[in-house]
C-alpha cells in the first residue's frame, strides 16, 4: 500500500512573520501561513471546542485579555507530534497536533484562494 498518510507530514520549519502570523514549512515542501487569530480561534482543547459548540451570546462581554489581538507568549514542541501554544491571554491547554495544523493550513489556503476569486 502506497501513499502518504496525514501522520507522515511534519514541520521542518516554523517562523514568525510580522506580528500576526506563523509560517510552517512541511516536509513535503508545502508552506502554510496561519494568523494568530485563526490558531487561537481553533484551539483544539476540550474547553475551547465546547465553547465553539455553544450558541453565541446575544450581548457578548469582552474580557480585557480578549480586547487585544491574540499573540503567543511561547510555542513548545510536544513530543514528535504537536506544539503547545502559550497565549498572552493565559490560555495554554491546546495541543496543536501536526494533523490539526496541517488541516488548518489547508483550510486557510482554500479560504485565501476563494477570496482571490471574489
Amino acid at each position: 500500500m502506497s501513499g502518504t498518510s496525514a501522520n507522515a507530514y511534519f514541520p521542518i520549519s516554523l517562523k514568525v512573520e510580522g506580528n500576526d502570523r506563523l509560517v510552517i514549512e512541511w516536509n513535503d515542501a508545502v508552506r502554510h501561513e496561519y494568523t494568530w487569530a485563526t490558531l487561537r480561534k481553533n484551539c483544539p482543547c476540550a474547553g475551547c471546542r465546547s465553547e465553539r459548540e455553544k450558541p453565541p451570546p446575544l450581548m457578548p462581554i469582552i474580557k480585557l485579555e480578549e480586547a487585544q489581538p491574540p499573540r503567543p507568549r511561547s510555542i513548545e514542541p510536544v513530543g514528535r507530534y504537536a506544539y503547545q501554544i502559550h497565549w498572552i491571554d493565559g490560555h495554554d491547554s491546546g495541543i496543536y497536533t501536526f494533523e490539526v495544523l496541517r488541516q488548518l493550513g489547508e483550510q486557510s489556503a482554500e479560504d485565501a484562494a476563494k477570496r482571490q476569486l471574489d
